[in-house]
């Protein structure tokens, strides 16, 4: 048993086990690969198998379209920033806010198309408008 984990015991009510079946693209090959992977979650509140289901279907839903990009387009992860690292990523959020009100869908692409251009930041104003005078 694990240090305080007696006080975690009395609240699990279930455990729900989950088949995840995912498609991964390998950029060395090139090719899709299936991936298959069993995963368990601990539960506090006893639910329908319908109603976990759609539990787990947001949480990833959250997690592919914020977290991911953090992590992948954004490299938060491997980030070596020491000293203050909170604001950076408050600022991470903030330039990933502005592409998202923008209707950006591809992260990547304006985060290149904008790099170097501070004039766009400025001229946002109240248009939140990208795209402005650099190029």
């Amino acid at each position: 048993m694990f240090p305080g984990s007696k006080i975690w015991l009395n609240r699990i009510v279930a455990i729900v086990r989950v088949y995840r079946h995912t498609d991964c693209f390998d950029t060395k090959t090139g090719a899709w690969k299936e991936r298959t992977e069993t995963v368990y979650y601990a539960a506090s509140h006893l639910r329908s198998a319908e109603v976990f289901a759609q539990l787990i279907r947001n949480h990833w839903g959250i997690e592919n379209s914020n977290h991911y990009v953090y992590d992948v387009t954004l490299k938060e992860d491997a980030s070596r920033i020491r000293n203050s690292p909170g604001i950076f990523a408050r600022l991470r959020s903030f330039s990933l806010n502005i592409l998202r009100k923008n209707n950006i869908t591809n992260v990547s692409e304006a985060l290149y198309d904008n790099a170097l251009c501070f004039d766009r930041l400025l001229t946002q104003g109240n248009r939140m408008k990208l795209f402005s005078t650099c190029h």
